[in-house]
């Protein structure tokens, strides 16, 4: 990590209980090729493990390490704690389970100076090691599982709504007032409706991808996606514009397949049976596309647990939008 006219860039991130992933990481975030000036800068919450005297460890033998505290253990607190711990111009944020590649930075920096923009990130590449994970990972890769973001399945180069992570220029977040702790998930997103209605520009390219590693069981996948409904949600109560097709299709199909079910029972009590047959249709619709999607999308193996894996993901997320209560 050599000096020279290349722009200041701090690392930051927010960990918690990361015993398992985050010498690794930081391994990662030292083995980075950008020759600017660059430090790590790690906001450590009251973990239940070895987090904090891991990466007091590895601060106390580098010294482009510091590690800080974040008493609340909350993401955004965090991010705010280890930023306002460095003077650096840019800000690079990442977790404490991503594994970024060695030219992350450099990407990162490159095209904030070519596009002229106030935070570039790139593709959350889901990869899995275990079968479900695997097919988690699809199912994250797939525009029937998440939509059409970019930041999940690609695409080119250009502004966008939001981004994975992000590489920040620090004038951006002063302007903004930083991560907005009361956010405790969709902060990413929060943020960068901010910066875009500021003015500023928010832009994805694909040349910087983080390897990221899906819940490994049902039950954790569908609490991640209950959470990311109820805050995506919350994110919707504050900025009422942001509402769209895209974040209302789980919750409808909620309350779609609530309705066919109703439907069904009722239509079965009194022996109705065309009440029955259009309580059966909203559930026979989501079902073949969840078989249609499972099949082109995965491969033999990952096919018949991208079944569960769907609704695993759509259910909840819908749920939680749909059950969310204000966090202001």
């Amino acid at each position: 990590m050599r000096e020279n006219a290349q722009p200041t860039v701090a690392i930051v991130m927010a960990v918690l209980n990361e015993e398992k992933h985050i010498a690794r990481a930081i391994d990662r975030l030292l083995a980075q090729d950008y020759q600017g000036d660059t430090a790590i800068v790690v906001a450590v919450g009251p973990s239940h493990d070895r987090t904090a005297e891991i990466v007091s460890q590895i601060a106390e033998s580098n010294s482009h390490v510091l590690m800080v505290e974040n008493p609340t253990g909350r993401t955004p607190s965090g991010l705010n704690a280890a930023i306002a711990a460095t003077d650096a111009e840019i800000i690079v944020r990442v977790d404490g389970h991503a594994l970024v590649p060695a030219d992350y930075v450099s990407h990162g920096v490159e095209t904030l100076e070519r596009t002229g923009a106030d935070n570039v990130g790139g593709i959350m590449a889901a990869e899995g090691e275990a079968p479900f994970q695997h097919a988690v990972a699809i199912a994250m890769t797939s525009r029937f599982g998440v939509g059409g973001a970019a930041f999940h399945v690609g695409g080119e180069e250009g502004p966008a709504l939001t981004v994975y992570l992000g590489c920040f220029r620090r004038s951006a977040l002063k302007r903004v007032g930083g991560f907005d702790e009361t956010m405790i998930r969709a902060q990413d997103w929060e943020m960068n409706y901010r910066i875009r209605a500021s003015g500023g520009t928010v832009w994805f390219t694909p040349t910087m991808l983080v390897k990221y590693r899906p819940r490994p069981t049902p039950k954790a996948l569908a609490k991640q996606y209950f959470g990311y409904g109820t805050w995506r949600r919350e994110v919707a109560r504050r900025y009422p514009d942001t509402v769209s097709a895209r974040y209302l299709a789980a919750p409808l199909m909620v309350v779609a397949l609530f309705l066919g079910v109703v439907l069904l029972v009722a239509g079965a009590l009194v022996g109705n049976s065309l009440l029955a047959l259009v309580g059966v249709l909203p559930i026979a619709v989501y079902l073949m596309g969840v078989l249609i999607a499972s099949v082109v999308a995965g491969d033999r193996k990952s096919a018949i647990l991208l079944l569960i894996v769907f609704p695993t993901m759509h259910i909840p997320w819908g749920c939680g939008y749909l059950l969310s209560r204000s966090k202001a």
